[in-house]
């Protein structure tokens, strides 16, 4: 019983000093500093570089990069890094992702789907959202609280005992055969957080309900995209995501012109 007492007492230390804010307003509970997670991210990019085929098309790079760099200049200087990175992975796959440290990976395949820069932009401006949120730290804060056996934070990716799961947490599971999507909210978060990124760098916020309409359309056939499938159902992402697109002000200032990929 002490133990149990104890354990409870920990437990409760570490959600008063853990406790903070999100883009949102919304309490979120963080054990690990942005440097830990920033670490952690960029050890899982540096893993992923090495395992997949990064895609040397000169005209598909440049045109991700400048979708990402238009975004960027509207994203909040960070503490724990001074430059976000972008790598195009050659696959088939309908996904992207972004890690703490700023690394952002987008595939191939996703140009597939978001078939203009307003709907690329969509799905950068939520990947970093995730990022910005902290989404990945919160869950595995709450790993860490539920007493999983990880030990994340005495653990580093390199142990394979762990580096599936940790690869999970922080979003990018589905590439090692472990699938563990965002919740609902962290999800709505990062949705509404993306829009205001997007719409800020000159994007069309518009474009969002149409990515998700080309999203329920590809997953008509035999192969439902990665990305919908870590995802709410469409049909509740393109009712909700009109709504917010219509409360989104309308910026001034220069409009993209990234040219598409062939």
């Amino acid at each position: 019983m002490r133990c149990n007492i104890m354990r409870l007492s920990t437990i409760a230390t570490l959600l008063l000093t853990a406790c903070a804010t999100s883009p949102t307003g919304r309490n979120q509970v963080v054990l690990f500093s942005d440097t830990q997670m920033s670490s952690l991210g960029s050890q899982s990019f540096a893993e992923m570089k090495n395992e997949l085929k990064i895609s040397k098309d000169k005209k598909t790079n440049a045109y991700v990069q400048c979708v990402t760099n238009a975004i960027i200049k509207h994203v909040p200087i960070q503490g724990s890094f001074s430059e976000w990175e972008v790598v195009v992975f050659d696959s088939p796959q309908v996904n992207a992702f972004a890690l703490p440290g700023g690394k952002i990976g987008v595939y191939t395949g996703l140009l597939d789907v978001a078939v203009n820069q307003h709907q690329l932009a969509t799905v950068i401006g939520h990947e970093i959202a995730h990022v910005l949120a902290d989404h990945s730290n919160e869950r595995m804060s709450h790993a860490q609280i539920a007493n999983t056996g990880l030990q994340i934070s005495n653990i580093a990716l390199a142990s394979q005992d762990y580096r599936n799961e940790i690869m999970a947490l922080m979003g990018v599971g589905v590439q090692y055969g472990v699938l563990l999507p965002y919740g609902r909210t962290q999800e709505s978060e990062a949705d509404i957080v993306g829009l205001e990124l997007m719409a800020k760098a000159g994007f069309d916020p518009y474009q969002s309900v149409e990515l998700w309409k080309n999203m329920a359309k590809a997953s008509g056939g035999n192969h439902t995209p990665e990305l919908l499938s870590t995802h709410p159902s469409h049909d509740t992402r393109i009712k909700d995501l009109t709504a917010k697109a219509a409360r989104i002000p309308t910026y001034s200032g220069q409009k993209p012109t990234c040219a598409g990929a062939s």
